[in-house]
This record gives C-alpha cells, structure tokens and sequence, in this order.
C-alpha cells in the first residue's frame, strides 16, 4: 500500500518482467531488450515477484552514493585553499591538493565544492570569436616565439621587471625563461645566446612589432611601417645568424606566447611565493627548475620526430655576433658619446691623436655590458670620462614603470604649498627662483 515514485526506466521493466512471469518471453530475449545480463533479469525476476512493483526500484534511490566524497575531507581542503591558495585558480590549487596535502578527489569535485561554499564564483563564457585555426609546425626548432611579459612577478616584494619567454612552436614547451629589469636588446641577445647554445640555431623567430626587433616608421599615413633601409641590432644579428625574423600582425597572431604569458603570470608568482623568493637573482634561479615542470605537464611531442636545429657555422662566433654594434666619429678631443656617456680615446703604440680625429669607429656592446670600440679590426683603449642625461626613449610597454622610478619629491611639496600656504601661489616670484625646491 502507498505511493510508489517510477521513472520511464522502471516501467518498462515492468511491462517485460510481467510477460517473463507469464512465460510468454524468453530471457534472453528479456536481457536484450533491458540492456542488462541474463543473470541480472533472474534477479530482478525474483524481487518482482517477492515486492512487487517496489522490487524494480534501486535500492539506492534516494540515498547518498557509496561514492559520495567525505564532507570533513572536502572541508579540510577548503580550509586549506582559504589559507594557503586563496587566489590560486581551481586547477593549480588541486594540483596543489594532490601533491601536497594527498587529496583523493578530481578537480570537477573541488570545483563544486568551492563553488558551493561561495569560494568560487562560476564564469560566463565569453562571446565566441572565430580565429582561423593555424596548426602547430610539426618539428621542434621550425619555429620559436619570443616576447617580454612585464608583470609584478615577486607581488611588491621586488622590483618590477619583465621575463623574457621563448617557446617552441611545435610542442609548446618553454626554452628560455629569464627575469630581467627592463625589455631591451641586450636582454633578448642574452636569450638567443642561451638559446642557441643549448639547442642549435632555429629556423625562425616569430615576435611582435617591437621597436627591438624592427625600425618602424610612419611615412605612410597613421599607420606603422616596416623601414627596411634600415635594421635594428637584434634584426642584424640574427641575418647574421641566417635565423628568419617574422612580425605578427596582431597579439591574437601570436597566441601560443600570448597564452603562455597569462600562464606565468598566473603560476609563476604564486609558486615563487610559497617557495619565498624575494630576489631577482633567487627568481632567476628556480626558472629551470619550474621550467623542467611546466614542460612535463604541457608540452606535446612533434608531430615529426625529425629535428630543424641548424648547428652553428665555424665563421658564426656567437660573442661577435650578439654584440650591440653602432657607429661614431671621433671628435678633435679623441671622444665620442655612446649611450649619455662620454668616452674619452687613449691614443697608444703608434697612434698619434692627430691621426684618429674624425675618424669612423664601431662601438660594441657586449651581453655583458663590456663596451669596446673597433677600427680596421684594432681595439681602441678609451676611458669614461663623464656621463651625461639627456632623457630616454621608453617604448608604450615600459612607460608606466619609468614614471613610477620618478623622484615624488617635487609633488609632494607642490601639494603641501596648496594645502598649507595658497596664497604663496599667487606671490609674484623673481624668474630664477623656482616656485618650490626640487632634490
């Protein structure tokens, strides 16, 4: 007696266990048509006939599963997460869960878990936008995408600074990681250099539009142009290299370094905190490391087993090569300027001073830094005799963080004059006394 709750599935079953009773169908024929074995149907047979229609439901209805996850474990993780990996996402606080604090459960149930618990707040999908797809080049070595990412990499515990990222196009794997302070030539050499060192030369490099990589200009219209009278000294370095520089035309071009940048920006702080890295130098040194890692999780194999690493030529001396390399004249006191410094020539041997005025020299810049000045394949002595400040051009990437270095000093005077004496604004001043002291 009472009411019995059914779904489709149990009358049916119903409907072939009462010709079974009536004999008037086949087991086997029964098995076939309820889509379980012979045995299961002698089985519900025999409650069919012992409950009745009762017999037919699963015992488990209406009951947790035996699978069900363990509510203190499930609070224990979210206490956990709440402490330790507050603002980590769902993916890397689980990976985080397993490998640390031994977590029995998949990612789908922390999520709802999180989500449950107001931890994690579900987000809309953003609108579809169709990008023609481009797959991947099929050996490693074809292609390698290059960027800078700036980002406050340490959370205020250091400075703020840029990585530089290489990442092969064939398999996705980071080749070069490297923490610098700002995103200049020097830096992306210092990069090829490793790079090549450890791999072999690519056959390609694949960047944004740069001022590093290309001279650009503005001779047609608004919009920018590649200059190619001219070269930039990464772009010169790598013909020398005989390694093809490519341009994308939009960062949505260029998605595979794109995306990995908002990878690292993601894990990348988060695991240097938990490891308590404060430093350049100490980030810097845990990049292979996590390199070696991210690699194993997210790298994919080539779709060719076949390398296109091109070993470096006997006349390719890669000190020679990646070196900063411009031109000066040198001046009647036997100086030249090079980057706000000026650099005193010391005539030696059988040079006379008279002989080297106006006369054309190449300034190198090495990785390092070390400068030296060449002619007809002779290195010049010189020394720094003064440094000078004439302001600096900052690409659109690094403004902000150059504006952020600018002494605050004058600002505040500026606003404590207005807060304490207005009137001072208004005080005729005699032209070479400033209106505030600057430091």
């Amino acid at each position: 007696m009472g009411d019995i709750t059914m779904n489709i599935r149990d009358t049916r079953r119903i409907a072939v266990l009462d010709k079974l009773k009536e004999k008037s169908m086949k087991q086997g024929k029964a098995a076939e048509l309820l889509g379980v074995s012979v045995r299961q149907v002698r089985r519900l047979l025999v409650r069919y006939k012992r409950d009745g229609a009762k017999g037919v439901i699963h015992k488990l209805r209406g009951l947790p599963g035996n699978h069900q996850a363990d509510e203190k474990i499930l609070d224990s993780a979210l206490g956990i997460i709440s402490t330790k990996y507050a603002d980590f996402s769902i993916t890397m606080a689980h990976e985080k869960l397993v490998k640390h604090h031994s977590f029995p459960y998949s990612h789908e149930t922390l999520r709802i878990a999180m989500i449950t618990a107001g931890m994690w707040k579900p987000r809309n999908k953003p609108k579809l936008i169709v990008h023609p797809i481009r797959l991947r080049r099929t050996k490693e070595g074809e292609l390698v995408q290059i960027d800078g990412s700036p980002h406050d990499w340490f959370e205020g515990r250091a400075e703020y600074c840029n990585l530089i990222v290489f990442i092969d196009d064939a398999t996705g794997k980071l080749k070069y990681l490297q923490f610098v302070p700002h995103e200049t030539t020097i830096a992306y050499m210092d990069g090829l250099s490793h790079y090549i060192r450890e791999n072999g030369k690519p056959v390609a490099l694949y960047s944004d539009r740069h001022g590093i990589f290309r001279v650009n200009s503005k001779k047609r219209g608004s919009a920018s142009i590649e200059d190619e009278t001219n070269l930039t000294q990464f772009a010169r370095a790598a013909q020398e290299l005989s390694i093809e520089l490519i341009f994308a035309n939009s960062p949505q071009a260029k998605g595979r370094v794109e995306r990995v940048n908002e990878t690292l920006q993601d894990r990348l702080p988060k695991e240097m905190r938990l490891l308590g890295i404060n430093t350049l130098e100490a980030g810097n040194a845990c990049l292979p490391t996590f390199m070696e890692e991210f690699n194993k999780q997210f790298g994919v194999a080539p779709a060719s087993p076949d390398s296109a690493y091109i070993p470096l030529a006997t006349h390719e001396v890669l000190e020679e090569i990646l070196v900063k390399k411009e031109t000066r004249i040198i001046s009647k006191n036997l100086s030249i300027s090079y980057e706000n410094r000026i650099l005193q020539i010391i005539p030696t041997g059988r040079t006379k001073g008279r002989s080297l005025v106006h006369l054309q020299i190449e300034v190198r810049q090495d990785i390092q830094g070390k400068i030296t000045l060449w002619h007809k394949g002779r290195i010049l002595d010189h020394e720094v005799v003064s440094t000078t400040h004439t302001g600096h051009v900052v690409d659109s990437k690094r403004l902000n963080e150059v504006v952020d270095h600018l002494n605050p000093q004058t600002a505040k005077e500026y606003n404590a004059l207005i807060e304490g004496e207005p009137w001072l604004l208004f005080t005729p001043k005699p032209i070479h006394q400033p209106l505030f002291a600057t430091t």
